[in-house]
């Protein structure tokens, strides 16, 4: 049996959450499933475009294939692969699967945001995404969903027949590692937001709950937006700039790995009440290095979350406000939610997720 992996999102020099998702589970595929990795009758590609690396060791049994192809990678250059050199089985981590494809194509969905907040996606945007989502779920003979709560979008908004779609639910990085050291001592106290600085993940909300806790509160905390600009992001940039505090809000910018789990070691509370998500990975991202979420009570984030976060209305920056005051001023209550979260992180694991997604491939 020939199988193709689609490497192209895992080895981004900036990886964000469907990026990191493709990392983790290209790696552990080759560390935890013994028959992907053992048997001579199983060969491994894994595409990549050129100048991407990969920072771990491969089996005997698998090899990389550098596709060259500038443009359109996925519907020419991969499509050109595979009718060329044709496989068995390919694996999609990231939505979209080729026009040349083998019948035994499995694609993770990762969520169908675009079609829920549609006014945080450019026209264009939205309309690739439906049309090639759409298309990859029709030739997957399975879909892996990463969550009921996307599963169920697909069922109600795409049709997908409910026997097609599995859920197998992401892990989370356990070898975390943050320092307590003088570049982030010189922030504290504050809270943080890690990811793209975008309409759908309510940076704009979050602002005005921290303009709250200023003026009602009279927090001295200082708040740390890191991530990219994404879509609406002038709307951001605005709100920071007429801001009465904005000389306490620090742009960060794209943290990498390092930066982001020592950001998030050294705050106070890590703030993720996005409008929608299709998992939410930071949320046990900082869970597992013992800091207190505030998260929305919407889409998947409840399923993630379950009873170890404080839940807010993302529309309401009074909600949003009041449950940081709370965790922030009431001890008892943050360890509560630290102790819940180390328990709710021990659900996710990488090794499970491509266990999992190891068995769809070789059955």
């Amino acid at each position: 049996m020939k199988i193709g992996i689609d490497g192209s999102r895992a080895f981004l020099t900036q990886r964000t959450g469907i990026e990191e998702y493709s990392y983790q589970v290209i790696r552990h595929l080759v560390e935890t499933r013994q028959c992907l990795v053992s048997t001579d009758a199983m060969q491994v590609v894994l595409y990549l475009r050129k100048k991407q690396k990969i920072n771990f060791s491969l089996p005997v049994n698998w090899k990389i294939k550098v596709l060259r192809w500038p443009r359109f990678w996925t519907q020419f250059g991969l499509s050109l692969e595979i009718l060329l050199h044709p496989i068995d089985v390919l694996f999609i981590p990231a939505h979209v699967a080729p026009l040349v494809h083998p019948k035994k194509t499995f694609v993770v969905v990762h969520g169908l945001e675009y079609e829920i907040m549609k006014d945080a996606y450019s026209f264009w945007e939205r309309i690739y995404m439906r049309n090639s989502i759409k298309l990859s779920c029709r030739w997957a003979k399975k879909i892996i969903a990463v969550s009921k709560n996307t599963k169920k979008d697909l069922i109600e908004l795409y049709k997908i027949p409910e026997n097609k779609i599995e859920v197998i639910y992401n892990g989370v990085n356990l070898e975390q590692e943050s320092k307590n050291n003088e570049q982030y001592e010189r922030y504290k106290p504050y809270l943080l937001f890690v990811s793209r600085l975008e309409k759908r993940k309510n940076v704009a909300g979050i602002i005005s709950a921290f303009e709250i806790l200023k003026e009602k509160y009279k927090i001295k905390h200082k708040l740390i937006l890191a991530g990219r600009p994404g879509f609406g992001y002038p709307e951001v940039k605005s709100k920071i700039e007429n801001s009465k505090y904005k000389n306490d809000i620090i742009e960060f910018g794209f943290a990498k790995e390092d930066e982001k789990f020592n950001l998030i070691k050294n705050s106070e509370t890590f703030l993720f009440p996005s409008f929608y998500e299709g998992f939410g990975l930071p949320i046990l991202e900082a869970q597992n290095l013992g800091v207190p979420v505030v998260t929305s009570n919407t889409s998947s984030l409840m399923e993630v979350g379950g009873s170890s976060v404080a839940y807010v209305t993302p529309t309401e920056p009074e909600s949003i406000a009041s449950a940081i005051y709370k965790i922030i001023s009431d001890e008892n209550f943050k360890n509560a939610i630290i102790e819940k979260g180390y328990e709710n992180v021990k659900r996710f694991s990488w090794a499970e997720c491509a266990d999992s997604i190891a068995k769809l491939l070789s059955s």
